[in-house]
């Protein structure tokens, strides 16, 4: 069979078309969501260089100078898919988010942010972006694991003070980079993983799993298992040069990896780490 038909359709005054299931507008400003892995530049895709050459604006929020660093593992990844100069940089500062709510206050504190960050998307894209020029947001990993930017592009079109169409190219997440450099597998012969949160992780190891993914964890909360028989796969700023990886019986590794991350935090301002905890086999 070939192709599926396009389908022309009229959205908010524009020409749309439809081809296989996606609407894509006509004539609007076009968004790139691309996925940039978790620092090594090359572990961008050949759909992600495309991505990178077809675009006419990056926009980077700003984290302050501690996090600067962030900003120029962007530009180094620019730097080695582009000619130098030959790209358009708009930096935005960040909005920060109370990181202290906790309990019922954490999901609106989330909230606000997540908004506080959409009129951000929103002014860069209708002052920075002409019509018909392409932008694109470089997020960390997988723009569909654990982050935010879809959900707040989504917010900034129903505002409908600004129109435009996007696309997402998928990344090599920080979780397929940690297994990858752990020269191991995500989950075991016919046996499921899950994927959660530090946050969640407090709340119990998750029933019938033996293989566990944990992100978003500012609180170490592998410790709270330590005197079980867990494997712990752990790094941080994987894929960069200040790469760090521990792994090892979770009883013997704990305070290392406890000791080389408050280190690694002290050093750079900023830590982002990922690990996998692997319950041993059951007599």
């Amino acid at each position: 069979m070939g192709a599926p038909a396009a389908r022309e359709a009229v959205v908010g005054g524009r020409a749309a078309e439809t081809v296989g299931g996606v609407r894509q507008t006509l004539g609007v400003r076009k968004i790139h969501v691309i996925g940039i892995g978790a620092g090594d530049p090359d572990q961008l895709t050949l759909q992600a260089v495309k991505a990178l050459k077809s675009t006419d604006v990056f926009f980077l929020l700003d984290k302050g100078e501690v996090k600067s660093d962030l900003v120029q593992l962007r530009r180094d990844i620019l730097d080695a898919h582009l000619p130098q100069g030959s790209y358009r940089l708009v930096e935005a500062r960040d909005p920060e988010r109370d990181r202290a709510a906790g309990g019922a206050a954490y999901s609106p504190a989330v909230g606000d942010w997540r908004s506080a960050r959409a009129g951000i998307y929103e002014r860069l894209i209708a002052e920075e972006l002409g019509e018909d020029e392409s932008g694109a947001f470089l997020v960390w990993g997988d723009p569909a694991l654990y982050d935010s930017t879809l959900g707040i592009l989504e917010e900034v079109l129903e505002r409908g003070r600004v129109t435009f169409s996007y696309e997402v190219v998928p990344g090599v997440s920080s979780v397929s980079a940690l297994v990858a450099k752990h020269r191991t597998g995500l989950n075991r012969v016919a046996g499921p993983v899950q994927i959660t949160t530090g946050r969640r992780l407090a709340e119990g190891f998750p029933e019938g799993v033996d293989d566990v993914v944990v992100m978003l964890d500012a609180h170490q909360t592998f410790r709270k298992y330590a005197d079980q028989d867990i494997d712990i796969y752990w790094g941080a700023y994987i894929g960069t040069p200040d790469e760090i990886l521990v792994s090892g019986p979770l009883a013997r590794t704990a305070e290392r990896i406890e000791r080389l991350r408050a280190e690694a935090r002290e050093r750079k301002g900023w830590i982002m780490d990922t690990y996998l905890l692997r319950r041993r086999p059951r007599e």
